[in-house]
């Protein structure tokens, strides 16, 4: 088959979508990485297969959500050979309670839908609405124009999923080289990030009084505790930050 009839067949990459994979590929993958390593070690700890770590990783793709559901798949009880099992009829709460913790993934794509065109393509984009994604997405986007704010997203977004699928299989096979006190750091590196990108936004219209309602409803999250502490808190952050700007 010649390079001309290839090319026919299977069109060249759109150049956002190189730019926007690129991008990804570099501190938001490593930051990322680190958060879904450790995750995969926890998995390994916890008696779980990479098959299972995978999966949980590739579907929920939301650390609040996959560290419910290990939690409700590791305190089930043991096994026959030693591995956790889940309780019975423990299921249906696992993904209630990981709906739940992954809820505010819909404010998220809500507020970034608008960037990605108005056809039935930036559904596509759904799968891979996650908070370094988004975060990357709503500050990159305004700058393109129209026709490229899709490729891009979806390459930075499925450079990050596969980021996240690598990095879960490596520390589910380093798992005994990872000490508990590393892993716990390590899942925080993807929320400071996170934090950092906020903070080199403040001076932006609308997003320093996000921060501070945000850091005010913070004690919410930790007084309720649970699969529901968090959007709790972020529903009244939000609130908050949206009456503020109305009212200046």
């Amino acid at each position: 088959m010649t390079p001309a009839t290839t090319t026919r067949i299977l069109p060249p990459m759109h150049p956002s979508f190189r730019n926007g994979a690129r991008e990804a590929l570099g501190a938001p993958a490593l930051a990322m990485g680190a958060t879904f390593l450790a995750f995969g070690a926890a998995v390994a700890e916890a008696g779980l297969s990479l098959p299972w770590a995978l999966l949980c990783t590739g579907a929920v793709y939301g650390m609040a959500g996959q560290l419910v559901l290990l939690q409700v798949a590791a305190g089930g009880g043991v096994a026959q050979g030693g591995a956790p099992a889940a309780a019975p009829g423990a299921g249906l709460p696992a993904v209630v309670a990981a709906t739940a913790a992954n809820a505010r993934f819909l404010p998220m794509a809500v507020a970034i839908a608008p960037m990605l065109g108005r056809g039935w393509r930036r559904y596509l984009a759904l799968p891979f609405i996650a908070i370094t994604p988004w975060a990357a997405g709503m500050r990159a986007l305004p700058g393109l124009a129209e026709p490229a704010r899709l490729p891009w997203f979806l390459g930075f977004a499925i450079a990050s999923w596969c980021a996240a699928m690598g990095a879960t299989a490596a520390g589910h096979l380093a798992a005994p080289n990872l000490p508990a006190e590393l892993r716990a750091a390590l899942l925080f590196t993807n929320p400071l990030y996170f934090c950092l990108l906020l903070a080199a936004d403040a001076g932006r219209p609308g997003v320093a009084p996000a921060l501070v309602a945000g850091v005010l409803a913070s004690p919410l999250a930790f007084a309720v505790g649970g699969a529901w502490g968090l959007p709790l808190a972020g529903l009244l952050g939000g609130t908050l930050a949206f009456l503020w700007n109305r009212r200046r």
